[in-house]
């Protein structure tokens, strides 16, 4: 059967949210594109948001949603969680201040924590955010190999500075063969030549993974990889055990990007899942509890070159320790280690520690649900991912990497999504599901609800 054709989703988008267009409108007189950051918008243009409890979002026009976005997954107990406001102000109260900018103990008490679940963090540094965690473990890996070149996945996202911003989203037509990708840039404002440093590498493709890394061993630094791709392709267990090994053979630094799927593939992360131990992991996202944090941590030896102790930095004035600044890895920031953050994160791990398994049970019987509907409906679909994320792809074929997804229907994807945010069912068109903690019976409900409705009424045939 031919798959279905929605009536047109951007009338009745238009008519519920006419107060986000006049914001936005105005918006975009003091914002280049009206956003503080790409990712935020979507066409024809963003919601505006003005309130968050529990599963739910209210915009600025009072729809209500069930926010499957959860900040990009970012939110694993939900909007305005009470232990997390709880967290915050006991800080506040039992600190008195804010910041201290000096070390405090809450610093050694999360990482603690963060050791119990992803012990392969034997040293660990925090940062500002994950994009900031990734930077951090190149440099390290830079530094402790003395090679110069970096190499990632096509596809694959690790944030916006010039190493990474390659074949993430490339046009097929200009990437290359899937066996030897062609490394293609993904914004303007890249150095001249700095393709030459990033090598990019077929995700789920082990012999020819394997070609490449052995044929650039002698220059590649590091490896960096998100284990699950977007936070919801997965690496094969194959693919990623020899991953692990020829990157040890050939002394690259491996590192796994685990900044979406750090406590929402498991616990331990996609690390645990896979039961392979990588050489560096990143940490963002769940870990901050709602505010702006990263976390690098990894082996001892590879974390020491960060360390103060081993040599001048660029701040010590005196170079009593007789080596210069350029010999010694720099890593600061005044907010690092943020004591408000820290109390978060430390809340959150805390409340996923007895929550956890309810709600992996909530996202398998919702990606249950959803690949039964269209199963009855005759329209090709499922839902992959991995924990507590996942994606609903529209095809019958595997899908193992981003030359895969390029191929599925994501016109109908799109259209689906805006007629279910139509109806009061939030992701950012294409996105993720990313469920919370504060997900239950009643927004499955109103989930399956609302897509039953869009189908009985908003389709003009197939």
């Amino acid at each position: 059967m031919a798959i279905h054709h929605f009536s047109h989703p951007l009338p009745q988008f238009f008519n519920k949210t006419k107060e986000s267009y006049r914001i936005y409108c105005e918006s975009e007189k003091h914002m280049p594109g009206g956003v503080t950051a790409n990712i935020k918008h979507f066409s024809p243009y963003p919601i505006v948001m003005k309130h968050g409890i529990g599963p739910t979002l209210t915009d600025v026009d009072n729809n209500e949603y069930v926010d499957y976005l959860m900040s990009y997954g970012a939110l694993a107990l939900g909007h305005g969680h009470p232990r997390i406001q709880q967290a915050l102000q006991q800080q506040i109260l039992t600190d008195g201040t804010y910041l201290f900018g000096a070390p405090h103990e809450l610093e050694t008490t999360f990482a603690k924590k963060i050791k119990e679940y992803i012990p392969s963090m034997e040293l660990l540094r925090y940062t500002n955010s994950g994009t900031e965690a990734t930077l951090l473990a190149l440099r390290l890996a830079y530094a402790f190999t003395g090679k110069t070149k970096v190499a990632k996945f096509e596809g694959h996202y690790h944030g916006g500075y010039n190493e990474m911003l390659y074949s993430i989203n490339p046009d097929e037509k200009k990437a290359g063969p899937i066996e030897e990708p062609v490394t293609v840039p993904e914004s303007a404002g890249l150095l001249p030549g700095g393709d030459a440093n990033t090598i990019i590498l077929p995700f789920n493709h082990p012999e020819a993974c394997e070609r490449l890394l052995k044929k650039h061993s002698r220059e590649l630094a590091a490896v960096i990889i998100e284990p699950v791709q977007g936070g919801f392709i997965p690496a094969d267990q194959e693919f990623i055990t020899r991953l692990r090994k020829v990157t040890e053979e050939e002394g690259i630094v491996l590192i796994f990007d685990e900044v979406k799927t750090g406590f929402r593939s498991s616990l331990g992360g996609a690390q645990n899942v896979y039961q392979v131990t990588p050489d560096l992991t990143t940490l963002g996202k769940v870990v901050g509890g709602g505010f702006p944090f990263g976390i690098v941590g990894g082996k001892k030896e590879i974390m020491d070159v960060s360390s103060p102790k081993t040599g001048s930095d660029v701040f010590d004035t005196m170079q009593s320790k007789g080596s210069s600044a350029e010999e010694t890895l720099f890593h600061s920031g005044t907010y690092n280690g943020h004591p408000m953050i820290l109390g978060a994160g430390l809340a959150t791990i805390e409340l996923l520690e007895s929550e956890f398994r309810n709600t992996l049970t909530l996202a398998n019987e919702l990606r249950n649900e959803l690949e039964s509907f269209f199963k009855q409906k005759a329209v090709p679909m499922k839902t992959i991912g991995m924990g507590t994320i996942f994606n609903l792809v529209f095809t019958n074929q595997a899908v193992k990497n981003y030359r895969d997804m390029s191929k599925t229907n994501l016109f109908f994807r799109k259209e689906l999504d805006l007629h279910l945010i139509n109806e009061g069912i939030y992701t950012k068109p294409l996105n993720r599901y990313s469920i919370a903690t504060v997900h239950g019976d009643r927004e499955l409900k109103k989930t399956m609800d609302a897509l039953h409705y869009v189908f009985t009424n908003r389709l003009t045939g197939s």
